[in-house]
């Protein structure tokens, strides 16, 4: 215990105005990179590195010998390992440096959407498109950024609307084609390429479907199908596809998923509410799980 607080004496005892802004210089630093790459997949690649640093810390700290020398050769090129990692985010921030939008970036406060209402324009949107048998591929981002998805299309940014989904994906129009990102509850982009899955065990899937798992597979977004040949409305979470959903089961689900009921436990004692009771059932088609 001695020698920690010796270690910590050392530390701060020569501490000094210039210490003071170089730290501050360090945290600003920090935080425009992390809110410049908010929104993307490095999120948690960032997550995953600061784990394993401070791993490499502790062992170091506790003299796990064994365990600090093996961290420290998965670590030996970590230089190189970023750069390759964290290639597309580091072309953004050079993209924005010379834009001179670093900090207007940086900034930019985040959208707040009415969560209940842009679902009801995304299932309002999927019934009008199913009933004309018109193809969607819509993704709806969650705690994962889609921002390299959204860099794959046509930027939009426009507030979610049924009318804009549906013309968007209207037969012949100029960005029918690709996917549709709904990001922060605005429509994104348009005619974004999502990644297909390289799984095989859905032969009758269409290119729609299987770009929807692929998405699924490698970020946490709901994606919501519609197919061109039979009007069906599916929907792809985790790699699964739960097919041949009603438009009650489609907002059902998608209600479940991007807006999750507080539990009793985690609110203010003054904000609980009685128990209700329990509903019937409406008979809402909840879908045929594929995976």
């Amino acid at each position: 215990m001695g020698t920690f607080f010796a270690w910590l004496k050392q530390i701060f005892l020569p501490f000094g105005i210039a210490d003071v802004f170089d730290i501050l210089v360090v945290a600003l630093g920090i935080f425009f990179l992390l809110r410049l790459v908010r929104g993307t997949r490095a999120v948690q690649l960032i997550k995953g590195f600061v784990a394993v640093m401070v791993l490499v810390a502790g062992a170091q700290f506790l003299s796990l010998k064994v365990t600090h020398w093996m961290l420290s050769v998965i670590l030996q090129n970590w230089v190189i390992t970023l750069i390759i990692l964290f290639q597309p985010e580091l072309r953004l921030v050079i993209e924005q440096l010379g834009r001179g939008k670093f900090l207007r970036e940086a900034f930019r406060p985040a959208a707040n959407q009415d969560i209940v209402a842009a679902i009801n324009d995304v299932v309002r949107a999927a019934r009008r498109l199913s009933e004309k048998k018109i193809g969607a591929l819509i993704a709806i981002e969650r705690e994962v950024g889609l921002n390299d998805i959204i860099s794959t299309g046509r930027r939009i940014g426009g507030t979610v609307s049924s009318e804009l989904l549906q013309t968007i994906f209207h037969p012949g129009g100029p960005m029918h084609d690709g996917g549709v990102v709904i990001s922060q509850f605005q429509v994104a982009a348009a005619m974004c390429l999502f990644p297909l899955t390289s799984r095989d065990d859905s032969p009758r899937s269409g290119t729609r479907h299987r770009a929807a798992i692929g998405l699924s597979e490698v970020t946490d977004a709901v994606v919501v199908v519609v197919s061109e040949e039979t009007g069906a409305i599916s929907l792809a979470v985790e790699g699964e596809m739960i097919s041949n959903l009603s438009v009650g089961g489609l907002k059902e689900k998608l209600l479940a998923l991007l807006q999750p009921p507080p539990t009793e436990g985690n609110r203010p004692f003054w904000r609980r509410e009685p128990p209700k009771p329990k509903a019937e059932s409406d008979g809402v088609t909840s879908g045929e799980v594929t995976r």
